[in-house]
């Protein structure tokens, strides 16, 4: 058929002409008839979806709580279907209220779907990323026959009328609805004229709606990478081992290769400001949980500890306070500290070991990222040289950009919620503290009310403390110059040859004043931390670590430097014996030539004044000796150690002096005693208790 110009003039119309004409109206109600209908669908399919969803939150779940099986995991299940059904029910209003604007109901729904992009898209991503978990838990379920039975019951109690036999029925729903508002909307759109002022309104909805699931499957895909990264294996050597081939050890050497270039500036490093600042933050929050979690732990044991003694039920020889003391310590034992150390732990180290534990996915996860990035740098190096990637080395590309793509947007709500989950366990410290505090307050003061003194003027009461005070001082100086008249004089314990020149070493390196000696047995558990036995003499070189810590100092142990608890050292001090028995090596005029030429001078050596052990060393074990090397012991025989090791250094066998004699022990038949109060002396004005032998 061909067109008319337009210059010609109109043609005179006919009676024929009408039929186009009637097929054009009829055409035009058959399309409104269908948007109508598209519209209908729309709204009566959310109405019913909407409906569903609350006999899944408020009949199925419900019912299955009541149940109370610790098996079922009901957040696993229905994750955050609370807030997809809030959303579903405010979306399915604004539909609803758009029926009586029919002339602008298009417009108004289009503005609806746009208005709701962001809510709907953050609460459908995260229950599409756990519908897979889901599913894995609805078919474990069915290999449990009470599970299966009980969740089967259920479904014909509260919903017989859908003639479901398990939830999946119930939990992909929320994921079939999401991807068919597109289809929805397009229908709509195919119904309508391109004229119609509606039109690109309902082309922006549908596109926002195409967007959305556009976004919802990317985040699962980024969510099965973090998954798959961030799970944490605790592999042994062998199962280590048996990992590696020749592909894996390519990587990792690559890797290797990359961070060195690193590390030497041979190649930039790709900075990323924004997650270096969130990493930052992440890894402050998580060693501050670490350090946390081992102080609480460390102040449990101590509460332990101190429950385990009890003075209260000890005969006390004390005049007018000792009941009070003894119901005050019953108390505070029986019932105060063991419901605070109880609180402690549930309000307090559980939460924190919970949080510990959520830390280490995401740390996991930045380590990954690392190894990611080198694998990343190294792909786009080549990629600009050669111009073309392998089919793996772009999925590696994707999957670090995917990585990093979930850190940066995760990060920032995980340290937020983990922080606020910190302070919340922080305020429970403190408020359990301080309810502590006012218990033990209040059965004091009510203990201290039944003291005679209790009603005396504070001026007067402060005048006896201080009258009590003087006579106890007096007391106590008495008491030192009898100590000091009847002590005996201390012993002059000379060192072993090799602690000597260890000892002569360290002076001379560090000087006398540097000279500390180890109170009890150290055993190094952090990195640069020592293991040494108790009485050996170190070097001070540092009181702090290098964060700053003034409990761990830096230490010679002369050959071995290294860092170990500032509480375990006390100073010691060498004084000039006035009958020395040994003479001190000293260096010889060629000390500048040979470090290690040594002469003996005749100048008497320092010796060690060292006052009697509170503890002794003796025989557990009688010992017959086997061989020329070897010193027979005899049980409950007192003895010197020389050497708590042999000759290798193993430490199964000790040097020892029995009688003059001197061989080696086994170490384990050696303990430690308290050694026989010292005679020619007594407290003077108080009896003490008989000497146990």
């Amino acid at each position: 058929m061909a067109s008319s110009s337009p210059d010609e003039p109109p043609a005179k119309e006919t009676p024929g002409t009408e039929c186009p004409t009637y097929e054009e109206v009829i055409c035009l109600d058959r399309a409104e008839q269908n948007q109508r209908l598209a519209v209908e669908e729309l709204i009566k399919t959310e109405a019913s979806y909407v409906h569903t969803i609350e006999l899944c939150v408020c009949d199925i779940r419900v019912h299955l709580q009541q149940k109370q099986l610790p098996d079922i995991d009901l957040e696993g299940l229905f994750s955050n279907i609370d807030d997809v059904l809030c959303v579903s029910k405010r979306f399915l209003k604004g539909l609803e209220a758009t029926v009586s604007q029919e002339p602008e109901q298009l417009l108004l729904i289009s503005a609806l779907f746009q208005e709701f992009k962001e809510e709907m898209e953050s609460v459908y991503k995260v229950y599409c990323a756990c519908y897979e978990q889901a599913l894995l838990l609805v078919e474990s379920y069915k290999k449990d026959p009470r599970l299966q039975q009980a969740i089967v019951e259920t479904l014909n109690t509260t919903v017989p009328h859908t003639g479901a036999s398990d939830l999946s029925f119930f939990l992909v729903m929320p994921v079939q609805r999401v991807t068919k508002y597109p289809l929805l909307l397009q229908k709509i759109l195919e119904n309508t004229s391109a004229r119609d002022n509606a039109y690109s309104a309902l082309q922006s909805a549908a596109s926002a709606m195409l967007e959305i699931n556009a976004n919802i499957n990317e985040y699962k895909r980024r969510k099965e990478v973090a998954t798959k990264y961030s799970k944490v294996e605790h592999l042994t050597l062998r199962e280590r081992l048996g990992r590696l081939n020749k592909h894996s050890i390519a990587k990792k050497t690559t890797r290797l290769s990359r961070l060195f270039m690193h590390e030497a500036g041979i190649v930039p490093k790709t900075e990323d400001k924004e997650f270096d600042h969130l990493e930052e933050k992440f890894q402050f929050l998580a060693s501050g949980v670490t350090e946390l979690k081992e102080n609480v732990a460390s102040y449990l044991n101590n509460l332990q500890v101190f429950l385990l003694s009890k003075p209260q039920e000890c005969e006390l020889e004390m005049e007018g306070a000792a009941q009070q003391y003894r119901r005050l310590m019953g108390m505070l034992h029986h019932t105060i500290f063991p419901e605070f150390r109880r609180r402690l732990d549930q309000l307090v180290y559980q939460p924190l070991c919970s949080l510990s534990e959520t830390l280490k996915g995401p740390q996991q996860l930045i380590r990954k990222r690392l190894d990611k990035l080198l694998d990343y740098e190294e792909i786009e190096e080549k990629k600009s040289e050669t111009g073309n990637v392998t089919y793996d080395e772009e999925a590696t590309t994707n999957t670090y950009l995917a990585i990093n793509t979930l850190l940066v947007s995760e990060l920032p709500t995980f340290n937020q919620v983990a922080m606020q989950w910190l302070g919340q366990i922080l305020r429970s410290l403190v408020a359990l503290q301080r309810d502590l505090a006012k218990q033990v307050l209040q059965e004091a003061e009510i203990e201290l009310a039944q003291l005679p003194h209790s009603h005396v003027p504070l001026p007067t009461f402060w005048k006896m403390v201080k009258e009590t005070l003087r006579q106890s001082g007096a007391q106590l100086n008495s008491f030192c110059q009898r100590f000091e008249t009847v002590m005996p004089s201390p012993v002059v314990q000379p060192l072993s040859p090799a602690e000597e020149r260890r000892v002569l070493s360290l002076v001379s390196k560090h000087g006398p004043e540097k000279l500390y000696q180890v109170t009890s047995n150290i055993s190094g558990s952090r990195d640069l931390d020592l293991t040494l036995q108790r009485g050996q003499i170190v070097a001070l070189l540092h009181e702090m670590d290098t964060k700053g810590n003034t409990n761990r100092w830096l230490v010679d142990a002369g050959g071995h430097r290294g860092y170990v608890l500032a509480g375990k050292l006390q100073p010691y001090h060498l004084v000039q014996s006035q009958k020395p028995r040994m003479q001190m090596l000293a260096p010889d005029a060629g000390a500048e030539r040979r470090r290690h030429s040594y002469t003996l001078p005749e100048t008497p050596r320092p010796q060690v004044l060292v006052t009697p052990p509170a503890f002794q060393v003796v025989a557990g074990y009688a010992f017959a000796a086997r061989s020329p090397h070897e010193v027979s012991l005899q049980a409950g025989q007192p003895l010197t150690v020389l050497e708590p090791h042999d000759k290798k250094g193993s430490k199964e066998w000790s040097l020892v002096e029995v009688n003059g004699q001197r061989g080696y022990v086994p170490s384990s038949y050696l303990m430690m005693v308290p050694t026989q109060e010292l005679g020619g002396w007594s407290l003077p004005a108080w009896s003490l208790p008989t000497q146990q032998t």
